[in-house]
Order: C-alpha cells, then sequence, then structure tokens
C-alpha cells in the first residue's frame, strides 16, 4: 500500500479548536461494518450501543503539562522545551527549540525554581537534559508548564484537565488518547450501571503520534516507541470475555495498540510491560479488539492506517467523505466514531 492511498481532502475551518462542553455532547458518527451503514448521533448516544457483558478498554495515561518556556543562562536568548521522556528523577528526553542555542552544558532558567542542563544531543536533534530545582518536580512543571497541544490547534486551552481524560491517572503521555476526551464520569458510570465492564491499560503518546508518513510504501515506514503496561486484572477481563464471545471495543488507537501488542497468536493477551512500536495497516488481522471508539484523523497517519484495517481503506476514506460533508469536527478535539 502507498501512503498517498490514505489522502482525504479537509477544508481547514472543519479542525476543531477548542473542545465541545460538556464532554459528551461532540457528535458521534456509527458505523456498522456488518451492512456498512451510518448514522448521526451524539457521543452520549454512545451507551445505547454497548450491551451488557461488553469489554471497555480505556487507556489510562495521563498527559503532562510538558510544554515550558525559559531563557538562556547569561544570554537571555528564548527557549522552548517539551519534554518527552523521563529517563530518571531528574533526566528527561526533550525536544526545543532553537536547537542553535541548546549545545552540551547549556544551561536554561525557567523562571526561579527550575533551570535545565543539556547533557547531549541525539541523532534526531532531541536533547537530553537535567533538571535542577528543590523539591518535587510535579507541583513545579504544574506551575510553569502549558499542555502540549498538537500544532494544528492555534487556540489557547484555558482549562488544563480538558487536554485529559476523565479517568487519567498514570503521568507521562506528550499527546492525549483523544478518543477518551468525550467521556463524562456520569457517562461512565450509566456504562457500567448497564453491565459493561470497563478496563483500564495504559500507553504513554508520544509526538510520534503527529509525525507525517514519509515512505510512500506504507510498509517501509518505522514507527515510534512507546511505553506500555497491561496488567494481570486487565489481561483476565479481556482473556474471559474473548472466550466467553463477548465484545472488546477499545477507546482509542492507543488502547487497540496495547491490547494488540499484549496479544498472543492464539487469541489471548498477557500481562506485560516494555515498548512497542506496533504498526496496524491493512490487512492486519485483529486479535482482541473487536470494535473501535475514536476519533477523526489527519491524512495519511498511522493514525488512519488503522482504521482503515478494521473496516478497509475504501470503507475509511468513504465514512471520511461523509463526515466531511456532514460537517464533523475533525482531530484531537473533533468529534467521534463508533466502528462496530
Amino acid at each position: 500500500m502507498r501512503t498517498s492511498d490514505f489522502w482525504y481532502d479537509l477544508p481547514e475551518e472543519l479542525i476543531a479548536q477548542s473542545p465541545i462542553e460538556p464532554r459528551d455532547n461532540s457528535r458521534l458518527l456509527v458505523y456498522d461494518r456488518s451492512n456498512k451503514s451510518i448514522e448521526h448521533k451524539r457521543f452520549f448516544n454512545i451507551i445505547d450501543y454497548l450491551q451488557k457483558g461488553d469489554v471497555l478498554v480505556v487507556n489510562n495515561t495521563k498527559v503532562l503539562p510538558a510544554r515550558i518556556y525559559g531563557t538562556k543562562e547569561h544570554t537571555g536568548g528564548k527557549i522552548e522545551f517539551l519534554l518527552l521522556k523521563r529517563l530518571d528523577l531528574t533526566h528527561w528526553e526533550v525536544i526545543l527549540k532553537p536547537g542553535r542555542i541548546a549545545k552540551p552544558d547549556a544551561v536554561f532558567c525557567f523562571g526561579d525554581k527550575l533551570k535545565a542542563r543539556v547533557e547531549s544531543i541525539g541523532d534526531d536533534g532531541s536533547r537530553i537534559v537535567e533538571f535542577i530545582y528543590d523539591g518535587a518536580f510535579e507541583p513545579i512543571l504544574e506551575e510553569l508548564g502549558e499542555m502540549p497541544l498538537p500544532p494544528y490547534i492555534k487556540e489557547k486551552l484555558t482549562d488544563k484537565t480538558r487536554y485529559n481524560t476523565v479517568y487519567s491517572k498514570v503521568d507521562g503521555s506528550a499527546a492525549a488518547p483523544t478518543a477518551g476526551l468525550h467521556f463524562t464520569q456520569e457517562l461512565l458510570q450509566k456504562v457500567k450501571d448497564k453491565g459493561v465492564e470497563v478496563v483500564e491499560v495504559l500507553l504513554h503518546v508520544g509526538l510520534g503520534t503527529f509525525r507525517p508518513v514519509k515512505a510512500e510504501d506504507v510498509s517501509q515506514h518505522h514507527m515510534h516507541s512507546e511505553y506500555y503496561q497491561v496488567s494481570r486484572q486487565a489481561a483476565d477481563a479481556i482473556n474471559r470475555a474473548k472466550s466467553e464471545g463477548r465484545r472488546v471495543i477499545c477507546v482509542g488507537t492507543t488502547s487497540v495498540r496495547t491490547v494488540e501488542s499484549a496479544a498472543t497468536d492464539f487469541g489471548r493477551i498477557e500481562p506485560q510491560t516494555g515498548n512497542t512500536d506496533i504498526f496496524i495497516y491493512p490487512p492486519y488481522k485483529f486479535k482482541i479488539a473487536d470494535a473501535l471508539i475514536t476519533n477523526f484523523h489527519l491524512p495519511e497517519s498511522t493514525l488512519i492506517m488503522l482504521v482503515s484495517a478494521m473496516c478497509s481503506r475504501e470503507e475509511i476514506l468513504r465514512v471520511y467523505d461523509v463526515a466531511v460533508k456532514e460537517k464533523y469536527r475533525f482531530f484531537s478535539f473533533g468529534d467521534a466514531m463508533l466502528i462496530l
């Protein structure tokens, strides 16, 4: 398959710049693979498509306010850091700009509570830095940092919590698992009251989510690696559902990648912790995921390739064409799609 096979035309005005309030009032396009039908609903209608016994898999990662602005010590040159991955108590992998002022041993100040010293430069231009501070790092970052919104969102986010799901728990993502942003606590409770089992897994979303696929031959693209965890409790719940013929419905592409990374060839899932660079594109055969709740994704992205594997490239492009004509809102703060 070619990357250009996953292109579609999207008017810029359909790129959502701010979240809908309340969360579950976003629109929901429901696509049924069995008869190729399309319905137009609101996200709170998701409850009507879930059944008692279903397992709803959610990614409980939490986005850090990982974008911080500072100045170079002595010269005052301005710098922007984006924290990617924590390596130990004080060391992080970051990307920054402008890179020309961030050579090894350069020191940057972020207010009067935080400094960073550049230790090394990676092949991709990322830096390993040591942060210098007193006390705990997280409260300082919470005070200084901004949410690392994708580059296509130009508006400032006034409420940091809106770029996290209501079930986010584990700090570590550079981007949100956006399909989960539509759930409210009240809607989740209704889901549980209906007899749906909500199972939490973890995948820390990296910025590779937004990187374009540069290889024209899709099979030549190498996915970014991301940290994930599947607990024994989560694995047991999913395996029970699979053995009993109950549906496993993943909330977001990150949940899909997590369960498929932990899957065996026998349609079971093993508890594990590690890094995954799984790349899902047609004609991938899903081992665990039966259905998917997702947002509308960028043209030629790994994400639209993943959802195409669940339907087909032709059907997804047809559905996206309908969504454009119906003026759905696209990308991170946009509307949702349920693939049954």
